[in-house]
């Protein structure tokens, strides 16, 4: 069950759309880092009495790593009218207006024609395979479909924002109950449809925000949405390439070299993606399609970018098999980007 407690504002740390980074006093005397999603409670400042969502922070959990601002004492009312009556976080406290972009274009084709889609299966492999095509491929409209699986508000995705800012996505869509983006999906599909024909992107990356749910099990993991984002891909006549899960730093037995996420999520698929053999025994996956590229350097593209992008707390230095995977997924995207080859080895 939740738990909530009076904190007061004594610092606003940073903010950009949608999101305030904050220091408050909490009633225990201590002083703790938290953040306000604007877009749902209004703004904060210095000296306002707010009522937090502790619950993650009081389990010990690293979700989000900061207390949630649930509403500011300071205000009788918030009313931020939406576009038209398409809600989100539906039936809760905070459902809002959040509208939909698939009422505002209804004629977009309903298919992907072809497009290279990397499906990913934690968040920091955005960054890699985006900073990994912006090398291999620069001026690549690349966007980024967001989906529930993990953080619900884009404005939290500080890697989003970095990869926006640098020019690395030329847009982003949020699918289901996730929000924020420059578009807003009811559905994946209708996300990737979004995101090929209204942002025009050439290639799309699609996976969940910062966080993941796992227990340990086969399949109680978010991460299992893999699968299912795959088949979408292919039934929309995309090209689904699957972004590969390895590491060769996770102390965990069950993520060493093909992690079992990926192992369980491509066993669920009823499509044949593609994967670079990277590290090899990705090829021995089932039923995937092996498509032969060469590994980039993706050290020297992050460094060269200065972007520094870590996997639960480890860089490229520290889990170099993680970066290279996902290197690898970005180079197949780009080969597929003139149509697939015509012969492909299991």
């Amino acid at each position: 069950m939740p738990t909530f407690r009076r904190a007061m504002v004594v610092e606003v740390l940073d903010e950009r759309t949608g999101l305030q980074r904050l220091r408050v006093h909490m009633p225990d005397g201590s002083e703790a880092a938290a953040y306000c999603l604007t877009g749902l409670v209004g703004k904060v400042r210095v000296g306002d009495h707010v009522v937090c969502n502790t619950t993650a922070i009081d389990l010990g959990l690293g979700t989000g790593g900061a207390h949630v601002v649930h509403w500011n004492l300071r205000r009788n009312d918030f009313v931020s009218p939406g576009p038209d009556h398409i809600m989100k976080l539906r039936y809760t406290s905070l459902q809002f207006d959040a509208g939909t972009d698939e009422l505002n274009h209804p004629d977009i084709p309903d298919h992907l024609d072809e497009t290279p889609v990397v499906v990913c299966s934690v968040h920091s492999q955005l960054g890699i395979v985006a900073a990994t095509i912006d090398a291999l491929a620069p001026g690549t409209a690349v966007a980024y479909v967001m989906t529930d699986g993990a953080a619900l508000p884009i404005a939290l995705g500080d890697l989003v924002d970095d990869l926006k800012r640098r020019g690395m996505l030329c847009g982003t869509v949020t699918a289901g109950h996730a929000f924020g983006g420059d578009l807003e999906a009811v559905t994946v599909h209708s996300a990737l449809c979004l995101a090929r024909w209204v942002l025009e992107a050439e290639i799309v990356i699609v996976g969940m925000g910062p966080g993941v749910v796992g227990t340990g099990t086969q399949l109680g993991t978010t991460a299992i949405e893999v699968a299912p984002l795959l088949d979408a891909v292919a039934a929309l006549g995309g090209e689904p390439v699957l972004c590969v899960r390895a590491s060769d730093g996770d102390g965990r037995s069950r993520h060493q070299g093909v992690s079992h996420h990926t192992r369980t999520a491509a066993s669920l698929t009823f499509s044949r993606p593609w994967v670079a053999p990277v590290p090899p025994e990705a090829a021995d996956l089932p039923d995937v399609r092996t498509h032969m590229v060469g590994a980039p350097d993706v050290a020297r593209i992050l460094d060269e970018r200065g972007l520094r992008i870590t996997t639960m707390g480890r860089d490229h230095r520290a889990d170099p098999l993680f970066f290279a995977a996902s290197g690898a997924a970005a180079a197949v995207a780009v080969d597929l980007m003139g149509g697939p080859p015509p012969t492909t080895r299991r």
